[in-house]
Order: structure tokens, then C-alpha cells, then sequence
């Protein structure tokens, strides 16, 4: 737990510090996603009628100074600063700006001898103008005066993040360089997460942890929301209208986030989880989905209520996450820390992006591209988590194999002799192929042994037999206590036991009080291909142990199968 707190600090500090830096003092391609010179501009709202040349002419309408977020949606008029520079052959010049919800937007640039060239898009237009990294791009006529200022009349503009935003004046080269930057960040993401979902989902069909599937089902919603987010989809489908294009960065940012908290509810442990926090977790779930889907489908009718509405559900995904959290400390989850400095990116990156919509932290491109750069380090750190947590899941399984082994093993064993016990001895030679020898081993008169040196003794005399039969048979033989006093060696015909060695061994054993302790023996060969073949042989074994006894014990007899 407290690393994880520490790792939070660390990146709060960290991207604090980085969006707090002027932006003179940024390091190069820090601001490649909006190239060129800023321009300031001014608002206005528009009336019916109004004339652009009228408009650009009447500057004291304009307010410099209220921040156009609560100016409300509706339609305006926005104007740059002056520009004073010469779109040329060997130097064009494009202006750029944020891709926002409008309707019709309608482009003015004036120009110092008066001259106005004036470009309008649908939806669908400002799509085919959309750079990566979502910027809208026209590029300025090239005449021979140079621009003065540009104006804009926005129809249709939900303003949930502003009118006209971000605007900035740059060279075709410095447009080029921001495409390519963007192009190989989204390309090193893109790469990313298809190796992380390849990876996963190759795991998943192997292991089958639910996990898996919760996170490469994040993973895959990421990379469409990348695709969305960056302005790509704009270029694979160019007759997609902008509005529904930020209609599914809604919709595919909803679905990473409810991947997210899958990926929570089943990554902790069971325990971790009781009934309430269940269904509170899937009752958030429940409300991402909704908000995202509603945004989707809605969004046209009532953009800045539903939005709000979205901002509220996802603000309160920090409640499940949070409640997870404290259950898998209280818990004593092994998994809490990983998780903690997975989550910490994206907590830090809703905070800040919280802040500037407060106005304590200004606008820049990254703050408003943190969720796509923090859901990127949650999902790599996640990978991290899962592997760790595979490795975990590695050793608890292993242990219970080696456990499970364990207990077969003893399951099978005479707890006395550490011999095989009689049904264990069954399923291993019933089926053995080729002839078998199998000889019955049993002690004469044990009674009297118990007799003379009580129970405990008669079993240290068990224990020193079944010794020496150990280390008389071939490695390829079974030998089992099959009764109290009773053995029995099974070999193959090829490498048979010999009966005789074993009673003289036997003889020249010492056993517990000096005790002299024989034993009959009765053999007989046959195939055991089934339990009937198994039968044959043990009475025809048996019967010859039987001889053995009637002729006066501590001999051996054999016996031919029928």
C-alpha cells in the first residue's frame, strides 16, 4: 500500500510539474501536437444577418477577456489577433485549431487589402480537415497581401470545452513535423497495445484467468479510442462526420473505463469482495455504460446536459476504485501494490484534468491528452501486475500439484512398510504386458512373534521384511504388503525373483530381540492382462503357498497358473 501511495505522489508531482512549465521552457516536440505561433482571440455571439466584413470592422463587440465556456452553446463569431504574414509558394501557411463540437463552421480570412477568402464545412467537411491529434487544419490561400486576422462563424457550438480553441498559425513544415510526431506516438501506442492484447489473449486461451480477458478487452478499447481520440479515423474514413467521431471517443472511452473496473473485480482476489462491494461495482459498470451509450445516441439533442451527466458518472468511478482499494488493505490482498501503482497514472490525470477545468491548471495539448497517455502506463503496468500475479497463481497451482502427488503417494502406500498397499498394488499390475512372476510372501507363525514381543515389536520385524525385500528385487519389480503378515513380489518373467535367495536372506536378517523369523513362499507365472488373468494367478500363487506351509514352512513352492 504505501508504495503505491508513493508511486501516486511521484506522478502527481511529476505531471504537475510538467504542465505547470512555461511553455518557452518545454523541451522540443512538447508541443507538437499544436504546432505554429499562437494566436489570441475574441468572441461574440451571432445574430441573424450579420455580415463578416461589418463584423471584422466592429472589434469592440468582441469580449477578449470572459472565457467562452460560459458564454454557453449556441452560434458566434470568433476572431484572431492579427496574423501579419504572407501565405506563400515556398512558405504556406496553415491555420490550426482544436477539434470541438460545432455544427457549420464558416472560415473568413481577411486580408490587409481587403480581400476576404472564405471556406465553410459541415460536419463532415471539418472531417476531411482533421490532422492527427485532432487539430483542424485550412490551409490560407497564398495572395499577395498578407493575412490580417481570421474570423470565424461557429453555428450549432455545443461549447462544452469552447468555440474556436487553440489557435495557431504554422508552416506547412511545422504541420508536417506535428503530423509525423503524432503519427509515431500513436504508432509506439498502436504497437503497444497489439502486443499486450496478442500476449494476453494467447495467455487466456492457455490459462483461462478471467482477468486476462478483462484486460485485453481494456487493451483493445484503448486502441479504438486511439484511433478515434487522434484524429486516425478521420483519415481511414473520411465521410464520417466529425460530431459522430467524438461521439465514440465518448462511447470507446466508456468502455476502456468499465473494462477497467472488470479488470479490478477480477484481478483481487475473491476475498477481497464481499456481496455489497459486488454490486456496487456493478452498478457503476451498469452507469459508464449507460452514460457512454446515452452520449452516443443522445448527443445531437442535448450535448452540454449529457456531457455533464458523463463527467459526474465518470467522476464517480473514483468511488468503486477507491472502495476496492481499502477492501483488498483491509483484506491483506498480495496484489494491492501493483495494482495501486498501476491506478496511479490515471487518478492523477482525472485530478489534473479536474484542475483545469477549474482554471488552476492551464489548457495544453498533453493535460488534454492525458487520459490516452495514462490509460497507456495503466495498461502497461497492469501487464506487469498480471504477470506477477501469474506467477503467483504458478506457485499456488504447482503446490497443489505437489500437494495432490503427496497424498496420492500416501493414498498408496502401506503407512507401515512405506510398501505399496494391496490396491494400489491391483492397479498397477493388472495390464502389465508380457508373462509375470508373481510370488506371496508369508511370514510363518507371526502370532507367536506378537506373542513374544508384543505388537510394536512384530511391526519393527514387518518394517526390517519389507527392507529386505527392497533391496532384493530388480528396479522393474512391485512389491506390496497385501495383508498383515502377507508380501508380494511381482516381475517379469524375464527377470524373475528368485524364492530361495529371498528365505536365505531372510534367515541371516536380524530382527528385533535376535528373534529367528522364516517365511513361505508360494510362485507362479501368467499374463495379467485383466483382473480375471490377475485372479488365475494369485490362486495358483496362493495354492502353491499353501504347499509351501503343509510341507513344513520356511520353503518355497511352485505353482502354474490355469
Amino acid at each position: 500500500m504505501t508504495r503505491g501511495i508513493a508511486a501516486l505522489i511521484a506522478l502527481a508531482v511529476a505531471f504537475a510539474a510538467m504542465f505547470a512549465t512555461p511553455a518557452d521552457a518545454r523541451p522540443p516536440g512538447w508541443s507538437a501536437g499544436t504546432a505554429g505561433r499562437p494566436l489570441a482571440t475574441c468572441i461574440r455571439r451571432a445574430a441573424p444577418g450579420d455580415d463578416p466584413r461589418a463584423i471584422a470592422r466592429d472589434l469592440a463587440g468582441f469580449d477578449c477577456i470572459t472565457p467562452q465556456k460560459q458564454l454557453g452553446s449556441g452560434d458566434f463569431w470568433v476572431i484572431s489577433e492579427p496574423v501579419g504574414e504572407r501565405s506563400r509558394s515556398r512558405r504556406p501557411l496553415n491555420a490550426r485549431m482544436l477539434s470541438l463540437w460545432q455544427g457549420q463552421v464558416t472560415l473568413h480570412v481577411l486580408y490587409t487589402d481587403g480581400r476576404i477568402e472564405t471556406m465553410s464545412d459541415d460536419p463532415v467537411g471539418l472531417t476531411k480537415r482533421v490532422q492527427l491529434g485532432a487539430i483542424i487544419e485550412y490551409p490560407l490561400p497564398r495572395l499577395r497581401a498578407p493575412v490580417d486576422r481570421l474570423l470565424w462563424k461557429v453555428e450549432g457550438a455545443s461549447n462544452i470545452n469552447g468555440v474556436v480553441r487553440n489557435v495557431r498559425i504554422a508552416t506547412q513544415a511545422e504541420s508536417d513535423r506535428a503530423n509525423l510526431f503524432m503519427a509515431a506516438l500513436y504508432a509506439a501506442f498502436g504497437g503497444l497495445c497489439i502486443a499486450l492484447l496478442t500476449y494476453n489473449l494467447a495467455l487466456w486461451v492457455t490459462l483461462r484467468y478471467g482477468f486476462q480477458l478483462a484486460y485485453a478487452a481494456m487493451v483493445a478499447a484503448l486502441m479504438a479510442y486511439a484511433v478515434t481520440s487522434s484524429g486516425a479515423l478521420a483519415w481511414l474514413v473520411p465521410d464520417i462526420a466529425n460530431t459522430t467521431r467524438l461521439r465514440l471517443n465518448y462511447l470507446l472511452l466508456t468502455f476502456a473505463a468499465t473494462s477497467l473496473l472488470w479488470f479490478a473485480r477480477t484481478f483481487f482476489e475473491e476475498h477481497v469482495f464481499g456481496p455489497r462491494l459486488r454490486l456496487f461495482v456493478r452498478l457503476n459498470m451498469v452507469a459508464l455504460l449507460s452514460s457512454g451509450i446515452a452520449f452516443a445516441l443522445f448527443a445531437p439533442l442535448a450535448p452540454n446536459l449529457l456531457n455533464t451527466l458523463y463527467n459526474m458518472v465518470f467522476a464517480a468511478m473514483m468511488l468503486p476504485v477507491l472502495a476496492i482499494l481499502h477492501s483488498a488493505w483491509h483484506n491483506r490482498s498480495n496484489f494491492l501494490w501493483l495494482f495501486g501503482i498501476a491506478w496511479a497514472a490515471p487518478i492523477v490525470a482525472g485530478c489534473l484534468r479536474v484542475l483545469n477545468g477549474l482554471g488552476v491548471l492551464p489548457w495544453s495539448f498533453w493535460l488534454d491528452n492525458s487520459t490516452l497517455i495514462s490509460m497507456a502506463a495503466e495498461a502497461l503496468l497492469s501487464s506487469i501486475a498480471i504477470t506477477y500475479r501469474i506467477r503467483l497463481l504458478s506457485r499456488e497451482r504447482d503446490a497443489a500439484l505437489a500437494a495432490e502427488t503427496v497424498a496420492r503417494r500416501l493414498a498408496d502406500l502401506d503407512p507401515l512398510t512405506g510398501l505399496l498397499n494391496r490396491r494400489a498394488f491391483l492397479g498397477h499390475a493388472i495390464g502389465r504386458p508380457g508373462s509375470q512372476t508373481l510370488l506371496i510372501l508369508d511370514l510363518d507363525r507371526f502370532k507367536q512373534v506378537n506373542d513374544a514381543i508384543g505388537h510394536d515389536g512384530g511391526d519393527e520385524v514387518l518394517r526390517t521384511v519389507a527392507r529386505t525385500l527392497r533391496g532384493l528385487v530388480p528396479a522393474g519389480a512391485m512389491i506390496a504388503r497385501i495383508g498383515g503378515e502377507e508380501f508380494a513380489v511381482l516381475s517379469s518373467s524375464a527377470e524373475p525373483v528368485d524364492p530361495d535367495r529371498i528365505l536365505t536372506r531372510l534367515r541371516a536378517t536380524r530382527m528385533p530381540y535376535d528373534l529367528r523369523v522364516t517365511a513361505s513362499i508360494g510362485s507362479a507365472q501368467g499374463l495379467i492382462a485383466d483382473e480375471r488373468d490377475w485372479k488365475s494367478l494369485y490362486r495358483a500363487a496362493d495354492q502353491a503357498l499353501f504347499d509351501a506351509k503343509s510341507a513344513g514352512r520356511d520353503r518355497a513352492r511352485t505353482a502354474i497358473a490355469a
